[in-house]
């Protein structure tokens, strides 16, 4: 990303925050105060106290200073909570940036983006916003308090002053270009030696040593000429801070006589002293190494992290193709599984080859020869006790794990890289800092529009929290949500992407029953293919098609089939045989009637997934009966 096109990007951070930084800027104020009568009691207690023989007003001056030192302290601890409200919607943003481009684009530095990068710009920006508003608060306050003291005192301290700072200011864009240099160099070390140190035996062997080392010689002088010329700008820097700085310190001393004789009391002259050794020397410090280093990182760190271009081709892409559209002629129908039976002659949303799973090269798998071929426009749910693999399945189908072994195909097209053509919920819904409307359109190009935002959470059921927000416009703080609620927007968020296969990994845990069923019936409405790993019975009753995992057994159906041939279902919906005893009801919010079968335990909403016959249990997962959390 451009250098402009960051500045623009950053200006538009900050005004949007334009309460958040009024806000810094008063505390600041506060502060600062101490700064002013540092320099200013002083002055007072030697000129009106101790040196005109009265004690008294002397400590009076001294405790006013202390005061003021008390209430900068509490202005100090105000200016931490200001300063946190400003950078962590920037960390925010540049999380969602990541991922948004680790799923699109496949991106193989998304993991080092995320967990070090994005942290490493937060901190940053929230040193040199501390040091840059300490540097002008505390230049303020000595500024005025100097003239308070001694107009003429102005005339030896800010001429050094401005000098130092405009230096300083010269530098910083070639700092911040060898800074990248750097960092260019050191990572383009890093990878030859990945791939050298590895490979020493095959290099030998294949008598290449020369070659290797004389690539490897011509990346480690790079990285040593770019931290050579780093190192001359620091020079420069160092300067500035002596002009800027500490010269003002000489000149004062230098000029005390010609001081003296024009006016400037002796209280003012070790006021001024005080300013500018006190306070404007370390402030000036701060922000010179603040900005001369971690502004350069800075800058480095979000052209990296930032989307490319317009003008590039990342980030001119079109609107993504999906089952919502029509599906492009190249996509290829794939064959149907032997082992499934389609609906329609349309290319299946998913197709599973021979899909092997496991997590480490000595584990058992868990997931082994699956085929599986899923029909576009499917409502599948999966089922099966805890631990069996069900929301390895979803990760596979999502493209978020490599299989060790067969094939996962997304509308007939191979591989797990993340395309736009699916979308996973996990359980545990991710909300971040901003709008609404940021939020339910993060899996949208550009913006989406105001009605159709409101359109998908009335389908959802969301309208209250959508009206206790304040509208779409109004901010998320995903510490005041509750963990339905931030599943509601999750789930708003995928209903809205155009992304045809949609995976909900106990996606509604945290819903009642009705809501979870509004909103399977929410994306039944909305058109594409249904993947949900059911938590209760109600959810697979609804599907289409329902795949119990069982180890290296599965079974795959609708629910009456299930029921016949399959002993694990039976037993997980509490269907096997026994004595007779009435069913009773379940109360679905679709209708059904689940437990038109002998011996059902029943919790008053679902059937409860495990337990003899006519055990009443509380309100359980289907993984492991434990419970639900919300309910």
């Amino acid at each position: 990303m451009s250098g402009e096109r960051m500045y623009r990007r950053g200006f538009r951070f900050l005004r949007a925050r334009w309460r958040v930084i009024a806000r810094l800027a008063a505390w600041s104020v506060l502060e600062s105060g101490q700064t002013f009568l540092t320099g200013f009691a002083l002055a007072r207690a030697l000129d009106a106290g101790f040196l005109a023989g009265r004690a008294t007003v002397g400590l009076g001056w001294l405790g006013a200073a202390a005061v003021a030192v008390i209430a900068g302290a509490y202005g100090t601890g105000r200016v931490y909570a200001a300063v946190a409200a400003l950078v962590e919607p920037l960390r925010d943003r540049l999380v969602r940036d990541v991922v948004d481009r680790g799923v699109r684009d496949a991106d193989r530095g998304a993991l080092s983006r995320l967990t070090q990068q994005v942290e490493i710009a937060r901190d940053t920006f929230a040193g040199i916003v501390m040091v840059s508003r300490s540097f002008v608060f505390t230049a303020a306050g000595a500024l005025i308090g100097l003239f308070s003291l001694a107009p003429l005192l102005l005339l030896v301290v800010v001429p050094p002053l401005v000098a130092g700072v405009g230096l300083f200011a010269l530098t910083l864009r070639p700092l911040t270009r060898r800074q990248e240099a750097f960092l260019v160099a050191d990572e383009e070390l890093a990878a030859q030696l990945g791939v050298v140190c590895p490979g020493l035996r095959d290099i030998t062997a294949a008598g290449a040593e020369d070659q290797v080392a004389a690539g490897t010689r011509e990346r480690i002088g790079a990285e040593q000429r770019a931290a050579r010329s780093l190192a001359r700008w620091g020079v420069v820097r160092v300067v500035s801070l002596t002009i800027g700085g500490q010269l003002p310190l000489v000149l004062l001393l230098a000029t005390a006589p010609w001081l003296l004789a024009h006016g400037v009391t002796a209280g003012a002259l070790v006021g001024a002293l005080a300013y500018v050794g006190q306070s404007l020397l370390p402030a000036l410090q701060n922000l010179i190494h603040g900005l001369g280093t971690s502004g350069s990182r800075l800058a480095v760190v979000l052209r990296r992290l930032s989307p490319a271009d317009p003008a590039t081709p990342e980030a001119g892409r079109s609107a993504p193709d999906t089952g919502l559209k029509p599906v492009p002629a190249e996509v290829p129908e794939p064959s149907p599984s032997a082992a499934t039976t389609t609906r329609s002659a349309s290319p299946a949303a998913v197709t599973l080859s021979h899909l092997t799973f496991a997590y480490g090269p000595f584990s058992e798998p868990v997931i082994e020869d699956l085929d599986l071929s899923v029909p576009h426009g499917t409502h599948l749910a999966i089922v099966g006790p805890s631990g069996i693999g069900k929301s390895t399945l979803t990760a596979l189908m999502a493209g978020l794990l490599e299989p060790t072994g067969g094939s996962v195909a997304v509308h007939g097209v191979p591989g797990t890289r993340p395309t736009e053509r699916r979308v996973l919920i996990p359980q545990e819904a991710y909300v971040f800092t901003g709008t609404l409307a940021e939020n339910l359109g993060q899996l949208r190009q550009g913006t989406v529009p105001e009605a159709e935002l409101l359109a998908t959470a009335a389908d959802l059921g969301m309208n209250a929290l959508v009206d206790r927000l304040g509208g779409p416009t109004g901010q998320v703080t995903p510490g005041n949500l509750s963990a339905g609620e931030r599943q509601l927007i999750a789930l708003a968020r995928a209903h809205l992407s155009y992304a045809p296969l949609v995976l909900l990994d106990e996606a509604t845990c945290h819903l009642d029953p009705e809501a979870e069923a509004r909103a399977e019936r929410a994306f039944a409405r909305r058109g594409g293919t249904l993947v949900v790993v059911a938590h209760r019975v109600s959810s697979a009753l609804r599907a289409d098609r329902v795949l119990v995992m069982d180890g290296s057994r599965t079974a795959y159906g609708d629910h009456a089939d299930l029921l016949e041939r399959c002993p694990l279902y039976r037993d997980l919906v509490g269907a096997w045989s026994g004595p007779s005893h009435p069913a009773l009801a379940l109360r679905d919010p679709d209708g059904v009637d689940a437990v038109a079968r002998a011996r059902l335990p029943r919790d008053g909403r679902h059937v409860v997934a495990y337990g003899p016959g006519g055990q009443v249990e509380t309100a359980g997962d289907l993984r492991d009966g434990g419970a639900v959390g919300g309910e």
